[in-house]
C-alpha cells in the first residue's frame, strides 16, 4: 500500500461509471493535453472485427502533429473527476482499473488543476490516470469528424453502443463545471444525435 492517497483522475468512462471503494471525488481538468476519441476500443464498445472508439488523452504538442483537421481549441479544457480511493481496498481497484483499461491504456501520473479563490492551481499532485499513448496498438489518430461519427453511432460492443459513451461522456462533462466545454465532444454529439433522427425517420443506410 503506498503512503500517499490513491487518486485516480478519470476523463472518460469513469467520470459516470467510477471505480468502487471511493471516499472522495474532485472536479478538475489537466493542462497541456487534448481528450479525443483516437483510440480503438474491441473489447467495450466495439469487437475485433469493427472496434468502436474511445476517449484518450494526448498531449497537446503531440496532437498538433496528427491532425491539422481536428486542431484543439486553446480555450477548450479536459475536465473529469478525480477519485480517492480507500486504502483498504487499494490493490482491488488497482487489478480492476487495470483490467478495465487493458486495451492499450498506460498508467500515468498527472497534475490535477481546479479554481481555488478564483485563481487556479494544482488541486491534487500526481494523480494517477490511464492514457492511451501513441505509440499503443490501439492508437488509432486523427478521423475527420463525420466519418468517427458514423463509427460511433454504429459500433457495439460488450458493453453497449458505442454512442451511448459518447452521449453520458457528454452529459457527464457538461455537469462538471460551468466552464467545462470541449468543442471536440459536443461536434461528435451533435453528428451523432443527427444520425439519430434520420434513424427515426426512416432513412436509407445510403442517406446516413
Amino acid at each position: 500500500m503506498s503512503e500517499r492517497p490513491y487518486v485516480v483522475f478519470g476523463y472518460g468512462s469513469l467520470i459516470w461509471k467510477p471505480p468502487p471503494h471511493v471516499i472522495a471525488q474532485t472536479p478538475g481538468y489537466l493542462k497541456g493535453y487534448v481528450r479525443r476519441f483516437a483510440q480503438k476500443s474491441h473489447d467495450h464498445r466495439g469487437t475485433p472485427e469493427n472496434p468502436g472508439r474511445v476517449v484518450t488523452l494526448i498531449h497537446k504538442e503531440d496532437w498538433d502533429h496528427f491532425s491539422g483537421a481536428d486542431p484543439f481549441p486553446d480555450d477548450d479544457v479536459v475536465w473529469g473527476v478525480a477519485y480517492t480511493i480507500d486504502p483498504a481496498y487499494e490493490s482491488e481497484v488497482r487489478d480492476y482499473l487495470d483490467y478495465r483499461e487493458k486495451d492499450g491504456y498506460t498508467l500515468e501520473e498527472l497534475d490535477i488543476y481546479g479554481l481555488v479563490d478564483g485563481h487556479e492551481q494544482v488541486i491534487i499532485p500526481k494523480a494517477y490516470c490511464y492514457v492511451g499513448r501513441p505509440d499503443n496498438p490501439s492508437f488509432l489518430g486523427s478521423e475527420p469528424i463525420d466519418k468517427l461519427a458514423e463509427r460511433i453511432w454504429s459500433s457495439v460492443g460488450p458493453s453497449g453502443p458505442n454512442k451511448e459513451y459518447l452521449y453520458h461522456l457528454s452529459e457527464s462533462v457538461r455537469r462538471l463545471a460551468p466552464e467545462s466545454h470541449d468543442s471536440h465532444l459536443l461536434a461528435l454529439e451533435m453528428r451523432c444525435r443527427e444520425l439519430d433522427q434520420l434513424a427515426r425517420n426512416g432513412a436509407s443506410s445510403n442517406e446516413l
